[in-house]
């Protein structure tokens, strides 16, 4: 499918929350057992892990509010935030904190995003 032809269909709230999960998820297990100096140095980690961190952050942006209320206690905002940062400030992109989301935020957002989907019946969208 190129950018250019129709999109097959609008996603729902779940299936926003499904794309976070699979993206911490990634996002994760590239840091796995990997530092700072590794991101500085790896540049298709760095671009693989800063990817993840962006598609996490659009499909925050795209949960509606309801869909937010199934797992409160994440940073929305900030998870928007900085998916604004990596696309539009891209060149400034500090990969300290990026390292820090990664290894300390993005757990929680698993563990927050399975739960969530664990009591969301498919059907509910």
């Amino acid at each position: 499918m190129s950018p250019h032809e129709p999109r097959r269909k609008s996603l729902g709230d779940r299936d926003r929350f499904i794309h976070m999960l699979r993206a911490a998820q990634d996002a994760v297990e590239f840091m796995s057992d990997k530092q700072l100096a590794d991101l500085e140095s790896d540049a298709m980690l760095r671009r693989a892990v800063v990817n993840a961190v962006q598609e996490i952050g659009e499909a925050a942006s795209r949960v509606s509010d309801t869909g937010r209320l199934r797992a409160p206690e994440l940073p929305w905002p900030k998870m928007v935030g900085m998916r604004h940062i990596l696309v539009h400030d891209y060149w400034l992109i500090d990969l300290k904190p990026l390292v820090t989301v990664v290894q300390r935020d993005l757990p929680q957002l698993i563990s927050a995003m399975s739960a969530a989907l664990a009591e969301w019946p498919e059907s509910a969208g």
